[in-house]
């Protein structure tokens, strides 16, 4: 995909070649001159037929973007488990608003309470929505072979880590992706008792990525391996400290 800014030369099938001007991404407008300095065409990407000079189309995307990026990053983590990458891990969770939920990848042991952070590995729904891109070098609207290329090349030595088996984890990863994507995540997020006490663990929260679509009514799907004695810790465990801004803080390791 050619990049799209102020003074890219563009074809239109009805003016012939111009020059843009100004371009909104978030609308999906742009403003070209054809032929008059003191003129210009407002032009819609989506449905004006708007092409770069050699003739390829530049086309807009119509249907409602992902809200967060959790499902192509489930795609992303299936491929590279398929590919013998099985200790790669995608821990989600929502944040206090429940707006949005962040998103983690670590490698190595699969510790789901004491994760390793690297940089770059994790991110927010709510930093998506204004920059659609993970973080590491990838595009908007990558393809899975094009986001497992760019984390690659951005931290080789981390992702070497990934390297190895996990049988258990990546067969219940695989069932996940074949239940939800394309179109909805799961939420590894633990909601506190009442005053009975935790019983049973619920089944995982699932969460659509586009706000197009209905709520989640597919089959339950059961927690990864490695929660099991996590439910009672979890509960007697005390929240991470609050900032000021009302999220709450992760620990990182030292």
């Amino acid at each position: 995909m050619k990049a799209l800014a102020p003074g890219t030369v563009i074809f239109h099938r009805h003016r012939g070649y111009g020059v843009i001007t100004h371009v909104n991404l978030l609308t999906g407008w742009i403003s070209a001159r054809f032929g008059s300095e003191a003129r210009t065409l407002d032009l819609n990407l989506s449905t004006d037929d708007v092409q770069h000079a050699d003739g390829e189309a530049i086309l807009f995307r119509r249907a409602p973007p992902d809200r967060m990026p959790h499902a192509r990053l489930m795609a992303m983590v299936r491929a590279l488990h398929q590919a013998g990458y099985e200790k790669l891990y995608l821990y989600s969770w929502p944040k206090p608003s429940g707006l949005h939920w962040r998103w983690h990848l670590f490698t190595g042991q699969r510790d789901w309470m004491q994760r390793p952070w690297r940089e770059g590995w994790y991110g927010s729904g709510a930093d998506y929505n204004v920059n659609p891109v993970m973080g590491w070098g990838d595009l908007p609207g990558a393809s899975t072979d094009e986001l497992v290329t760019a984390l690659a090349r951005f931290d080789p030595h981390g992702l070497a880590q990934a390297l190895g088996r996990d049988e258990d984890h990546s067969a219940w990863f695989e069932g996940a992706c074949k239940l939800l994507l394309p179109g909805y995540m799961y939420s590894l997020n633990m909601e506190r008792p009442g005053a009975g006490g935790l019983q049973d663990a619920p089944p995982v929260p699932v969460v659509a990525v586009r706000a197009s679509l209905p709520a989640y009514e597919g089959p339950a799907l059961g927690w990864p391996p490695g929660w099991a004695g996590l439910w009672t810790r979890a509960h007697v465990m005390p929240a991470p400290p609050i900032d000021i801004t009302g999220e709450r803080k992760l620990r990182e390791p030292s």
